[in-house]
């Protein structure tokens, strides 16, 4: 720990009284409660001045807390978002730009370092796309005890809040019924509320109140959620001596500056976030700071506030010095300038990443947002809180400076070290898509970042029809999707996500045909996207062109080899081209993860039989007979391998049996797409 950060260290903790003199009994070690709000606006906080009246459970934790009037998200996207809120990094540094980068494991992290100072820790969250076990936000549950997830995509019958994601009641439930059996002793428990998220679908009453204005009813709704949360802390003597920190990752634009919904642009609808901090013991209770703060600065804050040496590699830089008095001689104290003085950083990769547009980067320093783009901008947010008179051209000189600082400053807190590979999954890729969201894979990030894309303000008309088609395909409204991807094509033939997304569109309706053509345009505009490979061989075998489709698997094989449906599909393609040393391999893939998967028992049998090996598909053939008692076919491949060995009577009796079978109904044949 460097010597001015302890000096910061010291002068803060004295400040607010956290570090007892010679005490008769050592204090509790504070608990520690994490709230965050997906795609929640600051200007629908009543503490933040709206007067919608939908906050009134928040409003009362900030009478409670320090409210920091002007905090700002550093990227208006969920996963880089809560990275930078758990590392105290900025997306730069801990390289978390996309759901499918995982989270280095040697990167600060709020849940490691609490548990190793003794902390229980809980997370609950309400999306998929914070589910490590989904292929996605890898590695958040680095330090959890406890990490409440387990969704799933939407099987026949289900909707979205019982597979991709939860109401906050029920996150918000699960978080109850684990404080009140866990251990004694002090907890960090993060709890997160996807509701406000699209669509805007809340129950009733909050759904009926607020039908013209769906938003605000989410808002209002996790509102009340969080209110038995809190109720449940005071409750239960937890709440006094608490810190409690509740933010949102992050707004929603709800068409300020033309964006729909959030990804693509750093405006203050989107990177303007509410953030209240409650110390124990509710001091500085209702203070409100003003000074421009991060979310990249809550983890410090947190740490220091529980008295837990902050480590080295934070960025953020602790809060608790400007919540109370400046303390005397501080100006020549050596201590570096406050969190308030410093710019505000902010970037999105939503665009390059997902179409291949430009990388956006902002900074907020004084009274100035500026924001890198291929057009870039400038705006005094004094003078025009609503950012609608670009000063760029008429201020050239202040733009070219803030742009020099925000270079200077992306490369002060950049990661030297090569960014984590995104993983490459195509069930992941199916579970953003269910949600709306678009990922990619190191490979077509890197095809895409070859040469400067695209200003997003340019293809906002694009980003906001993809995000409307999204929403399309995941309420199944298949037709109504691929008129609205033609539409988009007919704007721009040049997207190889709109052919992906029509692909899966007419793969749904069950249009074989034009589901290969839109597939075979998306692997032709982006060759190196394994999952777009992937997507192309599925259709293939489903159109039974296996010839077709072995070598665009063995694309994905030779770069996924531990992807499960990848060896189902080649077993498939393989066998049905008479590849048997390489079906029999893929077979047996399957069944070392899956010992009682019918087809590949079946598949494995059939080809053994082909391949001059009967004998070892007996017990292969035998297996899918007893997995499937009713079907005719294994007893069919039975008898003819039983033939092949000169066991006649074994063979009769095996044909006997197929065909007292198919008498009482036909059985579809192993793996037949």
């Amino acid at each position: 720990m460097s010597l001015i950060r302890r000096l910061v260290c010291i002068v803060c903790l004295n400040v607010v009284g956290l570090a007892a003199v010679a005490p008769a009994k050592a204090a509790a070690p504070p608990n520690i409660i994490l709230i965050t709000l997906d795609t929640t606006r600051a200007d629908r906080m009543g503490f933040l001045g709206s007067k919608r009246g939908l906050t009134p459970n928040l409003d009362a934790l900030a009478s409670d807390s320090v409210v920091f009037t002007h905090a700002y998200s550093q990227a208006p996207f969920t996963a880089p978002s809560h990275a930078t809120i758990l590392t105290g990094t900025y997306p730069q540094f801990h390289q978390v730009e996309d759901f499918q980068v995982p989270l280095g494991k040697d990167l600060p992290y709020a849940p490691a370092i609490l548990k190793a100072h003794g902390y229980d820790t809980a997370a609950f969250v309400g999306s998929i796309v914070l589910d490590p076990s989904q292929g996605l936000a890898a590695g958040f549950n680095r330090g959890f005890d406890t990490y409440d997830a387990g969704f799933h995509l939407a099987r026949p019958g289900e909707d979205h809040y019982s597979s991709t994601d939860r109401r906050a009641a029920v996150v918000v439930e699960h978080a109850l019924a684990w404080l009140s059996t866990h251990p004694s002793g002090p907890f960090f428990m993060w709890v997160h509320l996807y509701d406000p998220h699209f669509p805007y679908e809340a129950p009733d009453p909050f759904g009926a109140r607020y039908k013209s204005e769906p938003y605000d009813g989410e808002i209002a709704y996790s509102d009340s959620a969080l209110g038995k949360l809190l109720d449940h802390l005071r409750a239960q003597g937890l709440y006094k001596n608490s810190v409690v920190a509740m933010m949102s990752d992050h707004g929603e634009s709800l068409w300020d500056h033309g964006e729909e919904f959030h990804g693509f642009f750093l405006y203050d609808a989107t990177i303007h976030v509410p953030l209240l901090l409650k110390l124990p013991e509710d001091r500085f209770a209702g203070k409100r700071i003003g000074s421009h703060v991060g979310l990249v600065d809550v983890l410090p804050t947190i740490l220091q506030a529980v008295g837990i040496e902050v480590p080295p590699q934070v960025q953020g830089e602790s809060l608790l010095g400007i919540m109370g008095p400046k303390p005397a001689g501080a100006a020549t104290s050596g201590i570096p300038a406050s969190p308030a003085d410093r710019p505000q950083y902010a970037e999105t990769q939503y665009g390059v990443r997902a179409y291949g547009w430009s990388t956006i980067r902002s900074v907020r320093t004084g009274k100035y947002l500026f924001i890198e783009a291929p057009r870039r901008e400038l705006y005094d947010m004094v003078a025009d809180p609503k950012a609608e008179h670009d000063l760029s051209a008429s201020s050239k000189a202040v733009a070219d400076t803030l742009q020099g600082q925000l270079d200077a400053f992306w490369r002060k807190t950049s990661k030297s070290e090569e960014a984590p590979v995104s993983v490459n999954d195509p069930e992941a890729q199916e579970k953003l898509a269910a949600l709306g969201y678009t990922a990619t894979t190191s490979d077509s990030l890197a095809n895409a970042a070859k040469e400067v894309g695209a200003d997003p303000k340019d293809k906002i008309e694009i980003g906001n029809m993809m995000g409307e088609a999204n929403y399309l395909l995941e309420v199944t409204r298949f037709n109504d999707a691929a008129a609205l991807l033609q539409k988009v094509i007919a704007k721009d033939p040049t997207l190889w996500i709109v052919y992906a997304k029509l692909g899966a569109t007419e793969f749904n309706l069950h249009n074989i045909p034009e589901s290969v053509k839109a597939r075979r345009k998306a692997v032709e505009l982006n060759p190196d996207s394994v999952n777009l490979h992937f997507e192309l061989g599925q259709v293939l075998v489903q159109a039974k062109d296996y010839e077709a489709a072995v070598p665009e698997l063995e694309i994905v094989e030779a770069k996924m080899p531990e992807s499960f449906k990848t060896h189902v599909l080649l077993s498939v393609a393989d066998s049905r081209t008479d590849r048997l040393p390489q079906a029999i391999k893929e077979c047996e893939a399957v069944l070392s993860v899956v010992p009682e998967e019918y087809g590949a028992n079946m598949l494995l049998g059939r080809d053994l039989v082909l391949s001059g090996n009967p004998d070892a598909a007996l017990p292969r053939l035998m297996k899918a007979a007893s997995i499937r008692p009713s079907a005719p076919a294994p007893h069919l491949l039975l008898a003819d391998a039983y033939t092949k060995l000169g066991r006649n009577d074994d063979a009769e009796r095996e044909r006997s049996e197929a065909e007292s079978l198919e008498l009482k109904g036909p059985m579809s044949a192993p793996n037949e797409p």
